[in-house]
This record gives structure tokens, C-alpha cells and sequence, in this order.
């Protein structure tokens, strides 16, 4: 899954228009990136694959058993007219009987093969809870970034708008005292208007990816308290460097639960093959019985052995099917490991190209959008500027400000996908966590 179609997946997740309630409300549950990721590793998904693992082992134990014993009894010979006659069953009653039983014993090795079939199968399936489990934190921890993202465009944008209130009321008190022109004094009046109708937007983008999180979570702690208690990942310079990423993609590569998985089962279908073989080898059912005829002995004893006759047909459809399906996981765990390759890739190149547009706003384009600002309003309270450079220079300074966010939210969502679908799943979180200070860190 690429950066950006997990971006796409938790926007789209929930969808609400509740009103945002004020920071003071917020701070009363804190929730950091470590209860979310918690959360995520045990919710709904990870149990459905859970259960799947649980059917899996169960498997295992359905194969490494032998066929179960066949008890028989018949009775024959039964005279409708005069009837069974008295007395005990065994001895007395007028009919043929007998007790048997039967037991098969299987050639080639058959319980074995099927048991390393199921185990094959179990470690696969564990995989595949594992990879669901770091699907979810992938999903989790871009959806808590989201929030953060979320709660200071809102804080901006309310920011934005009481000084863009303030500057109305002030350019209204300039008209009125006739050191305005109406023009201007309209023009701040709209600014402050457009300022307004930015934050109903934002508050409700604070609580989509509030709905998000706690469809991804299932958290029954109160959403309208909910403050997060950690902030942003810084990420790691080490993890970018460009002459570690070749030997560390192929460690990346091997290590994966998909590619791990589907490993896993090609070995079961090698098994498979193995056991269609075995086929050819017939089992044997030998039992034996003690009978009664009253007419001629009291007990007689039976001796019975049966085995298949594979005359015409060696199983030839068995072991090609078996064959096929082998060479199909074959092929799909070149696909699996293809796959890994690819999206390993594109996670690190979107990782490096983030963080380098993160570090460029933070370090240079936002502060140089800051200054121009100040310099603009400075100049303008002088004279030397028209409100429409004003203006220009306010939005230029907002709309720079909205990207550094943006490049700051990608980058984290970036580092995020990276350690987890690359790092062992306990490391991942480690350094992820490691890496998020407390909350504060704000621009």
C-alpha cells in the first residue's frame, strides 16, 4: 500500500460534521500514538485474522491422526414368521450375529505428509495475522498524524480568523474616522468573512479523522476528550541514507510476513505433491469379527484384509493437480517478493522525498514566508505598502504554511510506513514511538 492510498484510505474511513469543541474541553483524555497503535494491533480485522490462524493449528491436529477403528455389528437370518426365540442375545436368539473390527493402515507415509502440510499452512496464516496486524498500524498511526495535522489547521485557522476579526473592527474605526476609504475598508471586512468560513471546515476535518480513529481503534473513551499526547515523528537521517538502503532492502525483502507467508505455503503445496504421490502406495484394512450361527457353532472367528487394486489408475489426476498448485505458489512467491521489492522502494524514495520537502519548509521556506510577512505589515502600517500587496503577502504566508504542514504530515505518514512495513513489527514500534515526542511540538 503506497503512502498516498493510505492517505486516500483514512480520509475516506469516516465522514462527520460535528462541531469541534474548545482546546480546553480536548485536554481532559490524552491519547498518544502508543494506546492507538495498541488499539489497532487488536482490533476487529486483526481478530478475523486471528480466527483464520485459529482454524489453522486446529488443522493440524485433524491431520496427524490416523483413520479411526470401524466397529461392526450385524445380525441376520431373522425369522419374520416365528420370530427370535428368548434368552440371551449372544447364546440363545435364532439368528446369525457377529461383532467386527476394522482398522486401515496407511501406506506412504500419508499422516506424516498431511501434518506438514497443516504446519506449513498454520505458519502461513500466522504471517498473514501478522502482516494484517501491520496493515493496521500502518493505517493507525497515518490516521493519528492526520489528526495532528488537523488540530493545527484548525488552531491556525482560528488563529487567522480573530486576527482577520480584529483588523476588520479596526479598519472599520479607521473608515469611520476617515483615515480609510471605504474600499479598504470593505476588502478587510470580506478577508475577515473568508477567515471566518475557513474554520467550520477545519473543525470538521478535526473530527473526521477523530471518527477515523475510533473506528480503527474501538476505543470506548469519550471522542470529545480526546487531546494527543504525542507529537510528531522526527524520523531518521540513518534510515535515509542512500548507501545502507541496497543491503538493507534485501534484508527488508526476506523478512516480510507476506513473503514469509507465501514461502510457507509453497512448502505446503511441495507437501501436497508429496502426498498425491503416496497415493499410489494402497492402504489396508485388516479386521476381524467374532460370529455366532446358532445351527452349527456357538463361535467362529473371521479374518479380513482389503487393499485397493490400482489396475487402470496410478492417481495421475491427483499428483498433476497437486503439481499445478505447486508451481502456482511458486509463482506467486516470486510475485509476493516482486511485490515487496516494489513497494519497499517507493516507500523509501517517498520517505526521502518528504523528509527533504519537510526539512526545506522547516528550515527554509517557512521562515522566509514569515519574514516577508512581517516586513509586509511593517511596511504597509508605514504607508509604503497597498493593501493589496498586504494582502497577497497574508495569503503567500497562509497558503506556505498550509504546504509546510502537509510536507510535515507526509513526511511522518512517509517514516511511518517504512519502519512498518519494513522493521520487524516490536522494532517498528520502538523506534516510531521513540521518535514522537509529547505533544507541544507545534509550529
Amino acid at each position: 500500500m503506497s503512502i498516498r492510498q493510505l492517505r486516500l484510505t483514512h480520509l475516506r474511513l469516516a465522514c462527520a460534521g460535528l462541531l469541534v469543541l474548545p482546546w480546553a474541553a480536548w485536554a481532559q483524555s490524552p491519547l498518544g500514538l502508543g494506546q492507538v497503535l495498541d488499539a489497532a494491533s487488536a482490533n476487529l480485522e486483526v481478530n478475523i485474522s486471528q480466527r483464520n490462524l485459529e482454524a489453522a493449528r486446529s488443522d493440524i491436529l485433524s491431520a496427524d491422526h490416523a483413520p479411526l477403528p470401524v466397529l461392526s455389528a450385524r445380525a441376520s437370518s431373522i425369522d419374520l414368521q416365528n420370530g427370535i426365540g428368548g434368552g440371551n442375545v449372544w447364546r440363545d436368539k435364532k439368528i446369525d450375529k457377529g461383532l467386527g473390527l476394522d482398522y486401515t493402515y496407511e501406506r506412504g507415509n500419508k499422516r506424516e505428509l498431511r501434518t506438514r502440510a497443516a504446519q506449513s499452512s498454520a505458519r502461513a496464516a500466522e504471517q498473514d495475522l501478522a502482516q494484517t496486524r501491520r496493515q493496521q498500524l500502518l493505517l493507525a498511526s497515518a490516521t493519528y498524524f492526520d489528526w495532528l495535522a488537523q488540530i493545527e489547521r484548525l488552531h491556525h485557522v482560528q488563529a487567522v480568523a480573530q486576527a482577520s476579526r480584529q483588523q476588520a473592527q479596526a479598519a472599520e474605526r479607521r473608515f469611520k474616522a476617515g483615515d480609510l476609504s471605504k474600499q479598504d475598508e470593505l476588502r478587510w471586512q470580506i478577508e475577515a468573512r473568508r477567515a471566518e468560513a475557513d474554520v467550520p471546515t477545519a473543525q470538521a476535518g478535526v473530527q473526521r479523522a477523530v471518527q477515523t480513529l475510533r473506528q480503527i481503534t474501538r476505543l470506548n473513551t469519550p471522542t470529545e476528550g480526546w487531546s494527543p499526547s504525542q507529537g510528531w515523528p522526527v524520523g531518521s537521517q540513518d534510515l535515509a541514507d542512500p548507501q545502507q538502503w541496497p543491503q538493507r532492502l534485501s534484508a527488508w525483502v526476506s523478512q516480510r510476513p507476506d513473503v514469509i507467508a507465501a514461502q510457507e505455503r509453497l512448502d505446503a503445496a511441495r507437501n501436497a505433491v508429496e502426498l498425491a504421490q503416496s497415493l499410489k502406495k494402497s492402504d489396508i484394512t485388516w479386521g476381524t469379527s467374532v460370529d455366532h450361527y446358532p445351527g452349527t457353532s456357538t463361535r467362529l472367528l473371521e479374518l479380513r484384509l482389503q487393499m485397493p487394486l490400482q489396475w487402470n489408475y496410478s492417481y495421475q489426476g491427483e499428483i498433476g493437480r497437486a503439481q499445478a498448485l505447486a508451481l502456482q505458489s511458486q509463482d506467486v512467491l516470486e510475485q509476493t517478493r516482486a511485490q515487496a521489492q516494489t513497494e519497499l522502494s517507493g516507500l523509501y524514495q517517498a520517505f526521502v522525498a518528504a523528509r527533504a520537502r519537510w526539512q526545506a519548509d522547516r528550515d527554509e521556506i517557512g521562515p522566509k514566508a514569515r519574514r516577508v510577512l512581517d516586513q509586509a505589515e511593517l511596511a504597509y502600517q508605514k504607508g509604503a505598502l497597498s493593501l493589496t500587496d498586504l494582502l497577497d503577502a497574508r495569503r503567500t504566508y497562509h497558503n506556505t504554511w498550509l504546504d509546510g504542514l502537509s510536507a510535515r504530515l507526509d513526511h511522518a505518514v512517509a517514516y511511518a510506513g517504512l519502519l512498518l512495513q519494513a522493521e520487524a513489527e516490536p522494532l517498528a514500534r520502538q523506534q516510531l514511538l521513540s521518535s514522537a515526542p509529547t505533544a507541544g511540538d507545534r509550529r
